[in-house]
């Protein structure tokens, strides 16, 4: 099965699936998150638990996917081929990082978090959507 409305459903499903896992897992409040990455200060260990099972999951799904000829829904698996690590990786991370620590919200997160409706996150998902168009722009222009 390689058709459009099963990948969509899929992908729906999954999506759903990790958004309840944020929400339960106390990931959508950005204090606790902060929280989290305060190692200097009053580290609340908690998510510690949230990374493990993300990890652990990460692990089998790469270890399934390599033993499988082809995804369930797909023509082929999309891996990323690039396995160097070079300044605009490192760059990338550490912005990524620096935001995630100001704002205690990561994409997903933040996605997840548009049904609380709370202003914080009505104003950080717009921003990071113009930030994805911006480096999107400056890609194409290079």
């Amino acid at each position: 099965m390689t058709g459009a409305a099963p990948r969509l459903a899929a992908a729906l499903a999954m999506g759903l699936l990790f958004g309840l896992g944020l929400s339960l897992s106390g990931m959508l409040d950005p204090a606790r998150v902060q929280g989290f990455l305060d190692v200097g200060g009053a580290w609340d260990p908690t998510l510690i638990f949230v990374l493990g099972g993300a990890v652990s999951v990460a692990l089998a799904g790469f270890a399934l996917a390599r033993r499988l000829p082809r995804p369930v829904f797909d023509a082929r698996f999309d891996l990323p081929a690039r396995r160097r690590i070079d300044a605009p990786l490192i760059g990338g991370a550490a912005l990524f990082g620096v935001g995630w620590g100001l704002s205690g919200l990561c994409p997903g997160p933040a996605v997840a978090a548009l049904s609380t409706g709370a202003l914080p996150i009505l104003v950080f998902v717009p921003a990071m959507l113009v930030g994805m168009a911006a480096f999107r722009l400056i890609q194409g222009a290079r």
